[in-house]
């Protein structure tokens, strides 16, 4: 059976996340949450994304500078050999394990296979995220208390 708090945590991580549906069965009882609405996918270079349909379409200037393709191409090889830590699930992502605490880690911070790096919360339970390479932290990806969704990248770490 599930408990009226929990549903309502789990419609607000649904609500704030990208996700759709979601359905869960526990002791025989089932709960199925839905968003409604419709959704479009858009690409962008290179990059896909999906965004919400709205019925305001705002006007596109007809001169449009872009950017030259030579140093998107160059992060992109640079970005190429990074390893990504990426969410294991949808929850809330903490830098540090307690509000009173120092953060896991910081750009510059050298980890190993099982160093934790942050703790991704979902429906109160509390999950250590370990690094999963050796290397060290080049760039962090979300910021504390931030809803994350299942492999979206957290970190990027220069393996060794």
């Amino acid at each position: 059976m599930f408990k009226l708090n929990e549903i309502k945590e789990l419609i607000k991580v649904i609500d704030e996340s990208s996700v759709q549906e979601l359905e869960i069965e526990n002791e025989g009882s089932r709960l199925t949450i839905r968003k409604p609405g419709k959704t479009e996918i858009v690409q962008a270079a290179a990059a896909v994304s999906a965004y919400p349909v709205t019925s305001q379409v705002q006007p596109v200037p007809q001169a449009i500078e872009t950017p030259a393709a030579a140093p998107v191409q160059e992060q992109a090889t640079a970005n190429s050999n990074l390893h990504k830590i990426v969410s294991p699930m949808v929850g809330t992502f903490y830098s540090a394990p307690s509000p009173e605490a120092g953060v896991f880690v910081n750009v510059g911070s050298k980890v190993t296979e099982k160093s934790t790096v942050c703790i991704v919360e979902a429906m109160k339970l509390m999950n250590e995220i370990e690094a999963d390479v050796k290397g060290e932290i080049v760039e962090i990806l979300v910021q504390n208390g931030q809803l994350v969704e299942y492999g979206q990248p957290l970190f990027l770490v220069k393996p060794e």
